[in-house]
């Protein structure tokens, strides 16, 4: 830009230029500061979730989880859901155990595939024992459209996991909750997920035995 100043005499002109400065812009990038994935989308946490969170977390670091985690069963059942899920997603394996076991004693029965999503993030943070411990806590396994599909998942999981005696386990819950009789007829894509899976693990008779499950229910569609 270009000023020209006449100071009263025809001779004399001063011309002044003045260049406006340009800006930059820093170019900001964001990103997690942890191997966390982000929230899923939709999911909103309730004040008194976040605040057992960090009470969880506060106890946990003192050492003395067991004796000074904070009770949960103030919490209504979906902020207990949100906060075993957000404890999932940062790997506290530990404390979400500690809120399944709040939703199981409050909320019963829980839901398989709370304990198959439980399980996936034992497996991945190497928590293999721990595996075995809460899977022997089930007190059985019953039937259904909607159990069958929780009830593959968590066989997944712990195949994934390769806990062959907590697949075996697994099997015989099935098999005592009445799976393959008329009570709970067997669903196809659940005994081959099964089969496989105890194949899988070295259990070549218990996959057997399912195979008889899986053919005899094939003869029975045919019919």
């Amino acid at each position: 830009m270009a000023l020209s100043l006449s100071l009263g005499r025809p001779s004399l002109s001063v011309s002044l230029s003045v260049v406006a400065p340009r800006r930059r812009f820093a170019s900001i990038r964001c990103g997690p500061r942890d191997n966390r994935g982000p929230l899923l989308k939709g999911r909103i946490l309730s004040s008194e979730a976040i605040q057992s969170i960090q009470s969880l977390k506060r106890a946990h670091r003192t050492g003395s989880v067991s004796l000074s985690l904070p009770p949960l069963r103030r919490l209504l059942k979906a902020d207990l859901l949100a906060v075993l899920r957000e404890l999932l997603r940062q790997d506290q394996c530990t404390l979400a155990v500690h809120v399944l076991s709040t939703l199981r004693s409050e909320y019963p029965p829980v839901d398989l595939t709370l304990y198959a999503e439980v399980v996936t993030a034992l497996s991945r943070n190497g928590e293999w024992e721990e595996i075995d411990r809460l899977m022997g806590e089930l007190e059985g396994i019953e039937g259904g459209y909607e159990s069958d599909k929780a009830l593959t998942k968590l066989i997944k999981a712990v195949v994934g996991a390769e806990r062959r005696e907590t697949a075996v386990r697994i099997y015989e819950m099935m098999r005592e909750g009445g799976w393959g009789s008329e009570s709970w007829q067997a669903d196809e894509y659940v005994a081959e997920v099964l089969r496989k899976g105890l194949k899988r693990l070295g259990e070549e008779d218990l996959a057997t035995q399912v195979a008889a499950t899986q053919n005899s229910l094939l003869r029975v569609s045919r019919t």
